[in-house]
């Protein structure tokens, strides 16, 4: 089963592998399809899911709700997001403007099928919204009971300051930043982590596999596996193709002996080494097969020794990205609409 962890600082505890539904749910597969992995996630241990708004213009919660329909409420925690334009994409449907935050809350709400969600997170930061318009529409959401804790996604470690401050004026959590991080991806250690940990807020990680390169099946010189994600435009194949450079490849290559030793899967050890760094609290996975999360669970709990570490480190060498810079060119200049 699932091992839990504490979301930021607060009582609040989640499952450290949550099922995300970005790339799948209502696009990459079927509904029937979508349903039966989280029927699979639940059996598995899993009782936390994140989604958006923004997945599938809207839908992927609407599959989402379908899945956790006759699931006792109290035991799931539910995260969602605001921020990228959906609906008609009309100048107020996106951004974190007052307007946006309470009318992307009452959809999600409501395609969601609950009374309120555990986690309402920032998908990007705003830079067209005064701050504190944001934190302040974040607090009543909280207040009225809409939500119960409020996180970000992709924020630097300049903003989770300057947030994290007015939440605390305004009496409410911000527990939470979600980014991207994986053994090829660690732009975050730098300064995003060093201040989350300062400020007592997690990291809920997404695409720890490195959109799937960690799992070894892309190979240096070789055609990409037909039917994978970097075939599927719906899947993230753009997000992917960073990581398809043979020099990457090979390197990773280098990994399934490690993997091999331990016992564990390709997608295993990417999986556990996230979760070694003890400022994650959860690693986003999802899955288009209800087995594939059989193999992913096992990761919960695995402890990667310093000499493990040391050699994936090794084997990697020359190809992690580890610029903090990075952190400061994710969320857009200016709205999408």
């Amino acid at each position: 089963m699932v091992n839990y962890r504490y979301l930021g600082n607060s009582g609040f505890k989640v499952s450290e592998i949550t099922y995300g539904n970005w790339v799948t749910h209502a696009s990459q597969v079927e509904n029937d399809a979508a349903i039966a992995t989280v029927h699979a996630a639940l059996d598995a241990g899993i009782t936390t899911f994140d989604t958006a708004d923004t997945y599938a213009n809207t839908a992927a919660e609407e599959v989402l709700a379908e899945a956790l329909k006759g699931q006792r409420r109290e035991s799931l925690e539910i995260f969602t997001k605001v921020y990228f334009p959906i609906g008609p994409k009309g100048p107020n449907d996106t951004g974190l403007s007052r307007k946006h935050i309470f009318d992307g809350i009452h959809g999600s709400l409501r395609r969601l099928n609950v009374d309120y969600v555990d986690l309402y997170q920032a998908h990007r930061y705003d830079y067209e919204t005064p701050l504190e318009e944001t934190m302040q529409a974040f607090a009543d959401v909280v207040r009225q009971g809409k939500a119960l804790y409020i996180g970000v996604s992709e924020w630097t470690a300049e903003q989770l300051r300057e947030g994290h401050a007015l939440a605390k004026e305004l009496g409410v959590q911000l527990v939470s930043n979600q980014p991207q991080y994986s053994m090829l991806h660690r732009v975050i250690e730098g300064k995003v982590v060093p201040a989350a940990e300062e400020l007592g807020i997690s990291q809920i990680v997404w695409s720890p596999m490195a959109q799937g390169v960690l799992s070894g099946k892309y190979l240096p010189g070789q055609p990409v596996p037909e039917g994978s994600r970097a075939t599927d435009e719906k899947s993230g194949a753009d997000f992917i193709q960073r990581f398809l450079k043979d020099d990457v490849l090979t390197a990773v290559q280098n990994l399934k002996p490690i993997a091999a030793d331990l016992g564990l899967s390709m997608p295993q050890l990417a999986i556990a080494w996230v979760l070694q760094n003890k400022n994650v609290a959860a690693a986003l996975v999802g899955a288009s097969r209800p087995e594939q999360l059989a193999d992913t669970v096992k990761a919960s709990g695995v402890v990667l020794e310093a000499d493990v570490l040391a050699a994936i480190d090794s084997a990697l060498a020359g190809v992690v990205n580890d610029d903090a810079a990075d952190t400061y060119e994710v969320s857009p200049k200016s709205r999408l609409v």
